[in-house]
């Protein structure tokens, strides 16, 4: 006959197993169970292959979260599919200046706040790749003030929403789009059609008589003008040979006619100075007979004359002085 089981044994065993199982939970899980996280979700318009469960969550390079679930979104009214992307965020990643924790919002409703101030200040998200060998992808935040901040408004779940921009191929790949776009707009064949227009046009001009005889003209003028330069090159060598032969015997001509002034002038000036002193010594005399000869008399008119002709043959001399080559080319 079998023992009973004893049920007191059984409890014990279930709850020594429960135990053990909290305590590899702690021990091999890091305390990740009791990291607060904060969630949000992100639309990606470009292709989410290569993106799984699980995949880091970064910002300028730095983890800061993990997704935590991809979505297909089916909007038959508008007949598009989206890809909701939710990410998990954990606060203790981002610190303040001095090293203390951030302010966490604990409502929804302050999330959204905060998620707010951050798309204000440029806060989008964007596909890049971890590696070229594997082709998986990751969310990698930054902060681009210049892209507009698209939102679809969609309340998914109460989660709160923020943004994302296309990744760098796909703005490559939208610009191509674009510029072929315009280019099929064109209208080629009327364009092609008129610029072989133009060149028969232009082939015909080409070839006729008159830009024939254009071109034969313009040959028989360089020519001639090739002549012209020619025979100007050989008259002005001797022109200026003579010209610079009259320059130099003209220089010669000036220095020796200054030679010769210079001791006239220089006795002129004498004369000058011998007579203004007579003149003042005999002004004594003149003012003796002033009352004698009035404004109109001649000796006082004789004497204006005098002083007029002394300082004519005065200014005279300077001018010789300043300028002797007028006496052969005259006053300018």
């Amino acid at each position: 006959m079998s023992k009973p089981v004893n049920p007191m044994a059984i409890g014990g065993f279930l709850l020594g197993g429960l135990l053990l199982l909290i305590a590899g939970l702690l021990v091999f899980g890091g305390g990740e169970l009791f990291k607060e996280r904060r969630e949000f979700v992100v639309y990606f318009d470009s292709s989410l292959n290569g993106l799984n469960v699980g995949a880091p969550v970064k910002l300028q390079g730095v983890q800061i979260g993990t997704v935590k679930n991809i979505v297909l979104q089916m909007d038959p009214g508008m007949q598009r599919v989206l890809k909701p992307v939710i990410i998990e965020f954990e606060p203790e990643a981002m610190v303040g200046l001095h090293g203390q924790p951030l302010p966490v919002a604990h409502t929804v409703e302050g999330m959204r706040k905060n998620a707010q101030k951050l798309i204000e200040a440029g806060l989008r998200a964007r596909l890049e790749m971890q590696s070229l060998l594997t082709g998986l992808l990751f969310v990698d935040f930054d902060f681009y003030p210049d892209k507009p901040a698209r939102l679809t408004g969609i309340d998914y779940r109460g989660i709160p929403e923020l943004p994302s921009i296309p990744t760098t191929t796909d703005e490559l790949k939208n610009t191509a789009e674009e510029v072929v776009n315009k280019i099929r707009k064109l209208p080629l064949d009327e364009l092609v059609n008129n610029l072989s227009a133009t060149l028969v046009e232009i082939r015909d001009l080409v070839k006729s008589d008159e830009t024939q005889r254009s071109r034969e003209a313009l040959a028989d003028a360089l020519e001639e003008t090739k002549k012209l330069v020619a025979a100007l090159n050989r008259q002005t060598e001797p022109l200026l040979k003579e010209t610079h032969e009259t320059v130099k015997q003209t220089r010669v001509l000036v220095q020796e006619f200054r030679g010769e002034v210079r001791p006239v002038l220089s006795a002129a000036e004498q004369a000058l100075l011998k007579a203004t002193t007579v003149l003042e010594e005999s002004r004594g005399a003149i003012g003796s007979v002033e009352s004698v000869a009035g404004p109109d008399a001649p000796l006082q008119q004789a004497l204006v004359e005098l002083r007029d002709a002394a300082r004519s043959i005065r200014d005279l001399t300077d001018y010789l002085e300043r300028h002797p080559d007028s006496v052969l080319y005259g006053k300018p």
